[in-house]
């Protein structure tokens, strides 16, 4: 298993060289936010789409 260190190393690696700091920055939270996300549908910690529609009902009210 690669370390923090490590991948986000190899993310940075992996951008253009032309890469801006607020592009690098961006690139490592939406990444940061794909891995969340993936790791909370293997728990199983999701919310179905009928609930969520209820719930964004409900932010209009």
């Amino acid at each position: 298993m690669n370390t923090a260190k490590e991948l986000i190393q190899n993310l940075v690696q992996s951008q253009p060289e032309d890469a801006t700091y607020d592009e690098i920055v961006r690139e490592l939270a939406f990444d940061r936010m794909v891995q969340r996300g993936l790791e909370d549908a293997r728990k199983r910690r999701v919310v179905s789409n009928e609930d969520m529609l209820h719930r964004i009902k409900t932010w209009s009210n």
